[in-house]
């Protein structure tokens, strides 16, 4: 006879058991359940991706990323549950969620956390959203004391790691919001949502917390190492197309040139001097007064004949930014037009008080009409590149209200942040629609998560012109770089100077000093551009050659187009392999823990060291070596082992410069632009101490022949054993390629190879003509 009280037990067990195993539901590519009436779905994109939405069960949550391009792949994850827990597992990475309390971990899959929710750490607090029911939601995590976190956007806190901070996240000008972070332990975080959102880090947690949304919605990003998330966030949001070879020499612009013929007579000095200029930018005002503003049209008084101007420009070999808002003033066609249409956001944006509106950028029949008067009025003209400032946008006597405006996708307060994006994806789609011929290149100064895939090249904003800001300006460089976006830079000497007015303007020895320290820092980043207001800042304008401020500025200018072939090739490691211009240091030497919080100096490519000086009336800088690495002193080529802080002296004419051992860098003959010499006699400059491998890149310098495979790539390995060089077969072709070219082979050491200027000597020259050749040094 079978006990009814064991029996009872029997079926309490199969009935609690059945309840367990229905308790979540797997999808293709992870699981969905319901926890204490909050929706959870788990869903890989990727072995090594992983996005998470929660939302409150009685709602339903339809949800199209504007950041977001992956599409999931085809992974069934291996799923198993044991008790409350339920784990995800794939090769790379473990995911468990507790079916109790919903909280979320994620793992190496052989054990070891990498991140964790806060238990209970979800909150979804309702809001009308204008007339619709909405929330403001938040997700909180829990981090370990000692963990450095790196990113969200450019934040002019001077902080490399973003531990301890408070930052409110929304656009504006010097202050980029990408709501993501990534850690050294090797994974990032985006939290996907565009409404203003607050991240803060306490001893407790660490959190998003934004003021709209329908859900709880973040992708785990796991790369193994700081570039490896990098790395994943472009495959989740975009890779960064190639920029044209000029872009990566020196453009000059100042507030603003006021005729045509100002603007082309820069240009004429620069070539008469033999300066090095590849671009120069016209600013705004360029359509006549304010209540035209960005009309995309020329003011016939001051440029009168603008195809004129755009050949003199390409008859000089330069290149030209013309300046583009995303406002429109009241007398504009573009007004008249958007407004009818209801394509108008009607607050107030610069210029204050002049009844200019932005449009809505993210309506596409609206981006329609933009791109439609800047094709016909400016880029017909045979125009270069574009200016998109004020990409934020500017946003004049702010009134809370103005976030309830409507757009073509809700509340402008639900998309705030990512207006940069939908506007200058705008234009990047429409140039490419017109032609292939011109890869497109937007300088803009603000960004959200994905706008790397749009040709676009953020600048700081208009910072003051101070040394605190110079400062400021690397850890925010390297924390935007880190989001995922490589393309920055600032304005040279920074955009306000008017405080050095008296003292002489470019002639004020204060300023001068500012801006050649603030150039040299520009040597190494993505893009070296020289504008501002108050002072004209054109080389000219410092003094002459024989004067220091001329010569200093005019030595920087040539080492940038010397390392062109090594930026051009870092530029295509960036766009073929997810790599990275500008560099942490833990991005490289994350093992280690000295550089986590160093934010005074970074990496330029994977092999220059460069530690910018930063204060005024600096004699020496005391600059850390990262260990595991032996590094070349680039300009006397003394070597010293890393782990160590050592002191450089700082002449004006002189920054901290440094090669890691096992570089090969080409160097670049010396040109007045970055087309004018090809690359047949280039100085091949080895440091010695560990292997080394480079891959030198070359292409037709402009269209996107290269993305049908219209390039080529000779392969460099260094033996440092052997002291042997094997150049491989050039890979690949495209029109007007070299045949027969030399290499000047130099073995770097304190007697030659150091510095600007080329080798002394060789250690040999090499004919090559595309065959694969060993040399023996």
């Amino acid at each position: 006879m079978i006990n009814k009280s064991v029996l009872l037990v029997c079926c309490l067990f199969l009935f609690c058991s059945k309840a367990q195993s229905q308790a979540f539901k797997e999808k293709d590519n992870g699981i969905e359940t319901v926890v204490n009436n909050v929706h959870i779905g788990i869903n890989f994109f990727s072995p090594a991706i992983v996005r998470v939405v929660k939302f409150p069960n009685s709602t339903v949550v339809t949800k199209k990323s504007l950041s977001v391009i992956k599409q999931p792949e085809t992974i069934r994850p291996a799923v198993s549950q044991k008790g409350d827990m339920v784990v995800l597992r794939t090769d790379s990475l473990e995911v468990s969620l507790s079916l109790k309390t919903g909280q979320i971990a994620f793992s190496h899959p052989g054990g070891g956390q990498l991140f964790t929710e806060k238990e209970n750490g979800v909150q979804f607090t309702p809001v009308m959203d204008v007339n619709k029911p909405r929330f403001k939601v938040k997700q909180a995590f829990v981090l370990d004391n000692d963990e450095p976190v790196y990113g969200l956007g450019q934040q002019q806190n001077g902080q490399m790691s973003q531990r301890g901070q408070k930052i409110y996240l929304r656009q504006d000008n010097t202050k980029v919001c990408i709501p993501f972070f990534q850690s050294v332990k090797g994974y990032g975080i985006f939290w996907d949502n565009y409404s203003p959102t607050t991240f803060a880090d306490t001893r407790e947690e660490t959190s998003f917390d934004s003021e709209v949304g329908d859900c709880a919605d973040y992708y785990f990003l796991y790369g193994g190492d700081v570039q490896g998330v990098v790395t994943q966030m472009r495959a989740l949001t975009g890779q960064a197309p190639l920029m044209p070879l000029w872009v990566y020499g020196f453009s000059q612009s100042r507030e603003r040139y006021k005729t045509q013929f100002e603007l082309v007579d820069v240009v004429k000095k620069y070539r008469s001097l033999k300066v090095p200029l590849d671009g120069i930018v016209q600013d705004w005002q360029y359509w006549g007064r304010d209540s035209n503003w960005n009309a995309m049209s020329f003011d016939p008084t001051t440029f009168p004949r603008p195809k004129a101007m755009v050949d003199s420009v390409h008859q000089l070999h330069a290149h030209l930014f013309i300046v583009a808002w995303p406002g429109f003033g009241p007398q504009t066609k573009q007004y008249e037009e958007l407004n009818k249409k209801n394509m108008l956001l009607h607050f107030e944006t610069w210029p204050p008080k002049s009844g200019t509106t932005p449009y809505d950028v993210y309506n596409p029949e609206a981006r329609d009409i933009y791109w439609r008067y800047l094709n016909k009025g400016i880029f017909s003209l045979n125009t270069d590149a574009w200016w998109l400032d004020s990409s934020e946008p500017d946003h004049v006597n702010l009134k809370e209200k103005d976030f309830d405006l409507p757009t073509f996708l809700g509340s402008f307060r639900s998309v705030r942040n990512a207006f940069p994006l939908e506007h200058v994806g705008g234009v990047y789609d429409h140039q490419r629609q017109t032609t292939d011929k011109k890869r497109v290149s937007i300088l803009t100064r603000s960004a959200f998560a994905g706008q790397q895939r749009y040709g676009a090249n953020t600048w700081s904003g208009d910072v003051g012109s101070s040394w605190e800001n110079l400062a400021k300006q690397i850890p925010a460089a390297l924390n935007f770089s880190l989001s995922g976006i490589p393309y920055w830079n600032a304005d040279i000497g920074g955009f306000f100077a008017g405080s050095y007015v008296d003292g002489g303007g470019a002639k004020n020895p204060a300023f001068q000093e500012l801006y050649t320290r603030w150039m040299q820092f520009a040597t190494f980043t993505p893009m070296m551009r020289s504008h501002g207001t108050d002072i004209p800042r054109e080389i000219y304008q410092f003094g002459d050659r024989g004067e220091w401020a001329f010569d200093v500025q005019e030595k920087y200018i040539n080492l940038r187009y010397q390392l062109l072939p090594y930026l051009y090739s870092t530029a295509w490691d960036v766009t073929s392999k997810s790599g990275s211009i500008m560099r942490s240091l833990a991005m490289d030497f994350a093992a280690d823990k000295n550089v986590w919080n160093i934010g005074s100096e970074f990496m330029f490519g994977q092999s220059f060291l460069v530690a910018p000086v930063t204060e005024s009336n600096a004699h020496e800088k005391s600059v850390y070596l990262p260990a595991g690495t032996v590094w070349h002193n680039f300009w006397d080529g003394e070597q010293v082992t890393g782990g160590v802080w050592v002191k450089q002296a700082t002449p004006m004419d002189r920054i901290p410069l440094f090669v890691k051992a096992g570089s090969i860098i080409p160097w670049g003959p010396k040109v007045q632009y970055a087309a004018e010499k090809k690359w047949d006699n280039l100085e091949l400059r080895i440091y010695p101490g560990a292997d080394a491998t480079f891959t030198l890149y070359e292409d037709e310098g402009d269209g996107y022949a290269y993305e049908k495979g219209s390039y080529a790539e000779i392969r460099f390995q260094w033996q440092d054993k052997d002291k042997t060089l094997t150049i491989d077969a050039v890979k690949g072709k495209f029109p007007g390629m070299l045949k027969d070219r030399k290499f000047n082979i130099v073995v770097v050491n304190a007697k030659h190879g150091a510095g600007v200027a080329p080798a002394d000597k060789f250690n040999t020259t090499v004919q090559y003509k595309g065959q694969k050749l060993t040399v023996k040094l």
